[in-house]
């Protein structure tokens, strides 16, 4: 018997999250998209059969995060992976384009790192290995116990300013916090442009919320003996207004992120890059989730336009806001999996990556 033609052997699967992404990759790489099905039953769980055989072959799941039904997504791809596993399969890879709940990578006063559970009960599942893009940590690869490929959509986003956004030499790249500025940089150097950062927000960033381990709590008697230096109080963080380091005057704004969910502090910023003279205001993200009322805001404020990728269905957002446009990143996942089905090297897909995408 040749057991080497069933492990090469190629089987897509894909959950009710993004079909259409799944059917982009599946035409790229002329392969159909396997029978499985994934419904939810009367009393609300989620019910999968696998309607092929997958012994012995190479299973690739996949499954983003849709904004309006998140949960459901997760229990999706764990039990496809699990059913799989169950059938045994010999690799079960899951293609994730958004990884949920990537944004509580931190401990955040009494709560959890819910990405490092999900990752856990990933790996739990059966999958083994996992394929992502644009990570919001790129430190969240470390929870897993299995590969993880972090894709970078940047060159796509690149490509689109180049050859989509006239004039685009007159631009300048802006940070919309100093913790994109890293990203901001990244784009400036590929496109010889310059960067300026917005400094200040009027809501706090979440990277910078207190986290309830600063200091001890005030009580009046304690065990502990006092050898008379009191702990010192740390001061409370005070943001100051929000301002833009570097000239935009006349110039394009150009705003990079790695996600657009709550676009209130897009908006925010740019009504200030207004202010100080852009007269043409774009935004630029990987994960486009648009929540709550994000196509309303987006169509009442400066913001000329929003481009993304489609690593998560945006498609009713569009129809709500003609700003929106959209980058087909589909061609990069068909590509990771050819390679990693082919046991060939990932490398040239990080080709002029820099630490700082």
């Amino acid at each position: 018997m040749d057991t080497s033609r069933g492990s090469k052997e190629m089987v897509l699967l894909a959950g009710n999250s993004h079909p259409e992404l799944a059917h982009l990759i599946a035409s790229r790489l002329e392969v159909p998209v396997g029978r499985a099905e994934v419904k939810e039953m009367a009393n609300r769980e989620t019910s999968v059969e696998i309607m092929e055989s997958v012994r012995e072959k190479s299973v690739y799941i996949i499954q983003t995060a849709n904004a309006k039904d998140v949960n459901n997504n997760i229990m999706e791809l764990l039990i496809m992976a699990y059913a799989c596993k169950t059938s045994s399969a010999r690799n079960i890879v899951g293609v994730i384009p958004y990884l949920p709940y990537c944004k509580q990578s931190k401990m955040r006063k009494r709560g959890c790192i819910v990405s490092k559970l999900l990752a856990k009960m990933m790996y739990k599942a059966g999958l083994t290995h996992v394929i992502t893009m644009d990570l919001h940590q790129k430190e969240i690869q470390g929870f897993f116990e299995c590969p993880v490929d972090n894709l970078r959509a940047s060159p796509f986003l690149l490509q689109y300013i180049q050859e989509c956004i006239p004039d685009y030499r007159n631009a300048v790249i802006v940070a919309r916090d100093p913790g994109s500025a890293k990203k901001a940089t990244s784009y400036a150097e590929r496109l010889r442009l310059g960067i300026a950062v917005i400094h200040g927000e009027q809501k706090m960033n979440e990277d910078e919320q207190a986290d309830g381990r600063n200091s001890p709590p005030l009580v009046e008697h304690s065990r502990i003996m006092d050898v008379g230096v009191g702990v010192p109080a740390l001061a409370a963080k005070e943001k100051p207004p929000i301002n833009v380091v570097g000239d935009v005057g006349g110039r394009i704004a150009i705003m990079v992120d790695d996600m657009i969910d709550d676009v209130a502090s897009f908006v925010a910023a740019a009504e200030v890059l207004k202010d100080r003279g852009a007269y043409k205001i774009y935004v630029m993200a990987t994960h486009g989730l648009l929540s709550s009322d994000a196509p309303r805001l987006i169509d009442d404020s400066p913001i000329d336009e929003v481009v993304v990728t489609n690593t998560v269905p945006h498609e009713i957002q569009k129809m709500q806001c003609h700003k929106i446009k959209t980058v087909d990143i589909s061609i990069l996942l068909a590509e990771s999996i050819r390679r990693i089905h082919n046991n060939e090297s990932m490398s040239y897909l990080f080709r002029n990556v820099t630490l700082e995408d």
